[in-house]
């Protein structure tokens, strides 16, 4: 990658499974902990041992449950769709909310409001995926063109491009009275997810279990087109692939809950400063990582204002982009 990585990163064993299945636990505990806490009191434990009554039953069936596994998926498959942009543009600061895609797919969400709104969820999630996939190629030709690639400048490329994207959808939203639809696009909210209504996100999820399939190969076009070359792998079509990947995940959870921001940044991030950049180690770790951080920001927002809610955009914006600030302060202090 174009950031340094120094031989001690790489040399980095990976946990062994009983930390793997600890971190496993963990999630467990959060998604336990997510299915109770809400404006009405849902007691599992009640409702596994059959002493639940039956508005507690359908609480948890129609609404709990699958705002619950909607988090998981939405968190896990944008960790991991952030780690394979980093690997394709060999940066580590850049993720869907800082290379325009999620701009991108947000304007093809407009694009169908206003041309087709009678459009199933399915086809927005294939709109948007186009559009975003559209605005991510755009981002990598922008950087082919530039004279620096320097670590900060790549990011900063990315959320110009994305501001430039935004406005023009403001523009049109404007224009014709979305603004409202298009705030409720760009700030995740998970309270509205009931069964029926999240079902794009396993899609997400198989996308994240593709990439892991192809780990080995993205790794290899981490380290650059002419290594990937040499090594037999073919590098567009990866490219290819990886965008795709990227595009369609960023779509469905855009479709399903709304922009979590700085998500695909922090958690690879995070997950590579202690296990290294070897894809095939460190994908399990990032999709759990992700799930996890998620969960508990969700959380943290059903509480804050309990038994009102926070939006999770709002939560992981503020936790993000701190975080995002310390990654490039840490960037900038270990440059020769």
């Amino acid at each position: 990658m174009q950031t340094s990585l120094s031989a001690a990163r790489h040399r980095r064993s990976a946990p062994s499974k009983p930390w793997l299945l600890a971190g496993a636990l963990v999630l467990g505990l959060l998604a336990l902990s997510s299915l109770g806490i809400g404006a009405t009191n849902v007691s599992v434990w009640s409702v596994l041992t059959g002493g639940a009554d039956a508005t507690t039953t359908q609480v948890l069936l129609i609404s709990r449950i699958p705002r619950t596994l909607a988090l998981v998926l939405s968190g896990a498959a944008m960790a991991v769709a952030g780690a394979l942009m980093q690997m394709l543009a060999r940066n580590r600061f850049v993720e869907p909310s800082t290379a325009g895609t999620v701009e991108s797919a947000t304007l093809g969400l407009l694009a169908v409001a206003l041309l087709a709104p009678e459009l199933p969820p399915f086809g927005k999630m294939l709109v948007a995926a186009g559009f975003a996939l559209a605005g991510t190629a755009l981002f990598l030709a922008i950087l082919r063109r530039l004279p620096l690639h320097a670590a900060l400048v790549v990011p900063l490329v990315g959320l110009v491009l994305g501001g430039v994207i935004q406005s023009v959808t403001t523009f049109f939203a404007y224009r014709f009275d979305l603004l409202q639809s298009v705030h409720a696009w760009t700030t995740a909210d998970f309270s509205g997810v009931l069964q029926g209504r999240y079902e794009l996100l396993w899609i997400a999820g198989g996308l994240a279990l593709v990439a892991y399939v192809a780990a080995d190969r993205f790794t290899a076009a981490g380290l650059g087109e002419h290594f990937a070359r040499n090594i037999g792998v073919d590098h567009r079509q990866l490219l290819r692939l990886g965008l795709l990947i990227v595009a369609l995940v960023t779509a469905a959870v855009v479709v399903t809950a709304g922009v979590v921001p700085f998500l695909g940044l922090i958690v690879p991030n995070v997950v590579s400063l202690l296990m290294g950049d070897n894809l095939r180690r460190t994908l399990p770790w990032i999709a759990l990582a992700g799930a996890a951080f998620v969960l508990a920001c969700d959380i943290v927002g059903r509480l804050l204002l309990h038994p009102y809610e926070v939006p999770i955009g709002t939560v992981v914006g503020i936790v993000g982009s701190a975080i995002f600030l310390a990654l490039l302060l840490r960037g900038r202090s270990h440059r020769p």
